[in-house]
């Protein structure tokens, strides 16, 4: 029996990896240093795995900005737009396609599955397939000759990269199929010409609710694969869920099959029990959760491990993570400020290797080989269930009575709609902002200070007036018909609300990566949650009484701090998300409270938790819109409730996110705008929506006509009178002259569809 591992975090214990990506792109850091830099990472990462004891380490795994970006860019698939015909494509055109440049707008970035992890979507419209640099030859050559290192190199399998591309209709698949096959193949032979033993090929596209004939197509791939380079085995990898179709998939024609025993529901173990697996196989056990923070029960897994003994060899598996360590933090041993009862029940990614370690060796020697840490684990595990934070009686109470609470607005939309015309006037598309603008070093500075204590409470809220004070100047000379007041007291959209509520930890070190450089460290959502008080009401009415402009008040939704956290894993996630739901309830009531009319409560992270398989989503979409509806249904007809979401699949989505009720919703979706119009001309929408018209992701400043552009073509679908003008996020990510410049040329382009559609 061994322990091996499928990926771990980028970024390093520090975020180096962060600082260096931005410095580079900055011009701090030239390219020589820059890569020197990256390597210094890399082979750190590899080495924690070695030093852990790790039988087998994935190498490849790490990315200068994303894996399924590296993967397009190894195949040659980069965009007509970022190809210069002087040279070969490099660094600039990497990073052109997930981030854009002055002549071209960046590849749509959605998010990987069910995680809050973005991956750049690659574009196979007009590319030509070639292969590049072989940069798992290159991986598995720096691990051996830099560490003694025999790795095992980690590739996104063809299938799940197919299905998450764009650019080609259904009934090309199999052409494109035939397309790539010969390159992944070549990349197997070049392996294979290095000494590789085992290559681990990510299909996590197995665990989705697939049609049973498209296991034809991935057999015909494997089948292909396997002998294209015969000295080769290949792991096919599935995790996030259980295989619908598992005697198919355990029958393909590869040396290994990894699963997920973790968030299978406990439907992969009853397959194997049930079914029983390959002899001629090995199985890849993942037996540690590669998404949550909380240490294993170690107790239960080896339970799970034993049943899976009575089917398969000690031999033939292979112990690991249920996924990449890619979605936790680093290492949890830095995380002295926490609370001694929370800090032990927790295990980050370096925990998580010596969790692996030691079901390994409790596989290879029995479970009395490990007995102290069993009832170490059980005691922190058991700690935590006890504590106060678990027992609040007035929580328990609320939602017992949950049956009892409306979810429903006093009235319908229609004459919401007419009471809220009446009274705040707004012109034909009227222009807003999602939330936040830009955070300068002088913010972040301000509040490291406050937090240090080297600022008062008082220094440090006259500074935040002050900026907010600045902004609604600045909305105002912009033009714009509704203000928000900035936001610059808030770090991460979800970690400030968990501040301010019981129930919530914060950890000094938690980083995880979003997207590209873009790190977030989400709560610790441990115990019952509780409203404490008012979180966003004083910066909110500072900023009205600056203006006679509206100014919305903004939260973050139920959902979003939900799965933007590290949630408790001893209640149901609906249970958890009605206890914010009734939280965050009382913060829209005392926004009202206080005169603010229009109160936006944010859900992008709503699409993100959807269940992999289609038969869970509307069990999902009911207990979600109920959470946002206890959020906002309190308030008056004239009170204008609106919410905010991430790049979704709308057409998938339509009903549920019409049943939320917002009386305004904005939608992310800049850089996939046609294909979301395309859902109006299938699907009826009546409220107020606003699609984003230009790309904050991106340091391009939009022109005015790009952003023309995007309004005409929502308005051949959308009537004008419910159509919002806005960016299709926050601004805090970008500077303060790229955020001016890109707003003045919305107005711009507002004030033009004006007269074009008054």
């Amino acid at each position: 029996m061994k322990s091996g591992n499928l990926g771990y975090p980028r970024i390093g214990r520090d975020r180096e990896w962060k600082k260096a990506l931005e410095a580079y792109w900055s011009g701090r850091l030239e390219e020589e240093a820059f890569h020197a830099e990256l390597k210094a990472i890399r082979l750190r990462n590899l080495k924690v795995q070695q030093e852990k004891g790790i039988d087998i380490i994935p190498v490849g795994d790490f990315t200068y900005y994303d894996h399924v970006l590296d993967t397009a860019f190894m195949f040659g698939l980069v965009p007509a737009r970022f190809r210069s015909t002087d040279r070969e494509p490099g660094l600039a055109e990497y990073y052109a396609m997930a981030r854009g440049n002055r002549e071209a707008t960046a590849c749509e970035m959605t998010k990987w599955f069910n995680t809050n992890y973005h991956y750049i979507v690659p574009e196979l419209a007009d590319v030509k397939p070639v292969l590049g640099r072989n940069r798992l030859v290159e991986a598995y050559r720096e691990a051996k000759s830099e560490l003694g290192i025999e790795g095992r190199p980690v590739i996104v399998g063809l299938y799940t990269f197919l299905k998450l591309s764009k650019g080609y209709k259904p009934s090309e698949l199999e052409n494109w199929i035939d397309r790539l096959l010969p390159l992944y193949g070549q990349v197997l032979r070049e392996l294979e010409a290095e000494g590789v033993q085992w290559v681990q090929v990510d299909e996590p596209i197995l665990s989705m609710s697939l049609p049973a004939e498209e296991l034809f197509h991935v057999a015909r791939i494997y089948d292909k694969l396997t002998k294209e380079a015969p000295g080769i085995k290949l792991l096919l990898q599935t995790y996030f869920e259980s295989v619908d179709h598992y005697p198919e998939v355990v029958s393909l024609p590869v040396h290994g099959i990894g699963l997920d025993f973790v968030h299978d529901g406990g439907r992969n173990l009853q397959a194997v029990r049930e079914h029983g697996f390959p002899s001629d196989k090995v199985l890849g056990a993942g037996l540690i959760d590669g998404r949550g923070i909380w240490k294993a029960d170690l107790k239960g897994r080896l339970e799970t491990l034993k049943m899976l003994g009575e089917t398969v060899s000690a031999d033939r598996i292979v112990i690991q993570p249920s996924s990449s360590l890619l979605h936790v933090p680093v290492n949890a041993a830095m995380e002295n400020g926490l609370e001694p009862t929370l800090r032990e029940a927790l295990a980050f990614a370096d925990e998580k290797l010596e969790e692996l370690v030691l079901l390994t060796k409790a596989g290879r020697l029995g479970a009395d080989s490990i007995v102290t840490e069993i009832e170490a684990s059980s005691c922190s595990r058991n700690a935590l269930q006890q504590s106060p934070s678990r027992t609040r009686k007035q929580v328990h109470k609320r939602i017992a009575e949950l049956a009892n609470q409306p979810a429903t607005r006093r009235s319908s939309f229609d004459v919401r709609r007419d009471k809220q015309r009446k009274r705040w006037n707004l012109p034909l598309l009227p222009t807003t902002t999602i939330g936040s603008f830009p955070q300068t070093t002088d913010i972040r500075g301000a509040r490291l200070k406050w937090r240090r204590g080297e600022w008062s409470g008082e220094r440090y809220e006259a500074f935040i007036q002050e900026q907010i004070k600045v902004w609604i100047e600045t909305q105002t000379k912009l033009g714009l018909d509704v203000f928000v007041h900035g936001e610059f007291e808030r770090t991460d959209m979800a970690e400030f609300f968990g501040e301010k509520l019981a129930g919530f930890a914060f950890t000094a070190s938690g980083w995880v990566q979003s997207y590209g450089s873009r790190c977030v460290k989400p709560p610790i959502l441990y115990g019952d949650v509780e409203f404490v008080a008012p979180m966003t009401v004083a910066e909110t009415v500072y900023a009205q009484s600056l203006t006679e402009v509206p100014v919305k008040g903004m939260l973050t939704g139920p959902i979003t701090i939900l799965n933007w956290s590290f949630v408790r894993d001893d209640k149901p996630r609906d249970e958890v998300a009605y206890q914010i739901a009734l939280a965050l309830r009382e913060e829209v009531e005392a926004l009202e409270a206080a005169g603010i009319g229009m109160i936006q409560v944010d859900e992008p992270a709503l699409r993100e938790g959807l269940p992999l398989k289609r038969e869970q989503w509307p069990h999902y979409m009911d207990w979600t819109v109920r959470a946002f509806r206890l959020s906002t249904s309190a308030v008056k007809d004239e009170t204008q409730i609106h919410t905010h979401m991430c790049y979704c699949e709308f057409h998938d989505m339509i009903d549920s996110i019409s049943a939320l009720d917002a009386d305004v919703i904005s939608i992310e979706t800049s850089r996939s705008h046609g294909e979301l119009i395309g859902s109006f001309e299938r699907h009826t929408y009546v409220k107020g929506i606003g699609l984003g018209v230009y790309d904050i992701h991106s340091p391009r400043v939009p022109t005015v006509e790009e952003i023309g552009s995007m309004i005409d073509r929502a308005l051949r679908v959308l009537d004008p009178a419910q159509f919002w003008i806005n960016p299709d996020c926050g601004l805090k990510t970008r500077n303060v002259e790229e955020t001016i410049a890109s707003l003045r040329n919305m107005v711009k382009a507002t004030e033009l569809a004006r007269e074009k559609y008054a």
